[in-house]
């Protein structure tokens, strides 16, 4: 496995922090968004295919050392292309455990497909150590299932024309990421940094990228419902 980091992202959603990418051996085979993810298109697929192929990063415990020795309270995204570290399909909890460790007194968050239980009972420690791992859902019925898991905060994917709040089926509030909003020109990860909290709020990101129509002709017949 390989990981990649850039001290200071020049991606505008982002903001100028230190943003990651790990191979793609990471991501669950079974991630039921494989086939629209938003990472496998454009300028960020050919990215991902460096490290994924070993041209471009470094290993995992070269990584942890560069997380541990970034300042106190800084903020950063792991993953904008990839997932946490497996074994077998479930989450490898000695490198989670590594990463939780470098990650101390910094403000790591990241996102993760792995539902498995074991996977969710890693993610829940790795929360409440302070690493801050968002659960992705596939759709709003999906975002209530992993809610209920109480294992970490949530995000779910929306519809592209998507553009306000909404709430899903048990009545959930989620709030559209306020960095995708066209009118938010200066909102970005760094200045926002809602995804980095522990919250019972689910953000929710709009489909983007070319696979938008993918994702919102597999959305299509979910009702969405704005407040």
């Amino acid at each position: 496995m390989q990981v990649h980091i850039t001290l200071k992202s020049a991606n505008a959603k982002t903001g100028p922090i230190p943003v990651s990418t790990t191979s793609r051996d990471s991501c669950p085979t079974d991630c039921a968004m494989k086939a629209q993810c938003y990472a496998d298109s454009g300028p960020l697929a050919l990215h991902w295919s460096a490290v994924t192929a070993g041209t471009r990063g470094t290993d995992w415990g070269t990584f942890c050392s560069t997380i541990s020795q970034l300042p106190d309270g800084h903020l950063w995204r792991h993953n904008q292309a990839g997932d946490l570290p497996q074994v077998d399909g479930t989450v490898d909890a000695v490198k989670l455990g590594q990463l939780v460790r470098a990650n101390h007194g910094k403000r790591g968050f990241t996102y993760t497909h792995h539902r498995d239980k074991a996977s969710l009972a890693w993610v829940k420690y790795a929360n409440q150590w302070g690493f801050t791992v968002n659960l992705s859902a596939n759709d709003l019925a999906d975002a209530d299932m992993l809610a209920d898991t109480q294992a970490g905060p949530v995000t779910v994917i929306l519809p592209s024309t998507q553009t306000t709040n909404t709430t899903t089926p048990k009545g959930r509030k989620v709030i559209v990421c306020p960095a995708t909003i066209e009118t938010n020109k200066d909102v970005s990860c760094a200045s926002c940094q809602l995804c980095q909290r522990q919250r019972s709020t689910i953000v929710g990101f709009p489909a983007h990228g070319t696979r938008k129509r993918a994702v919102d002709t597999r959305l299509a017949g979910i009702a969405i419902h704005t407040v």
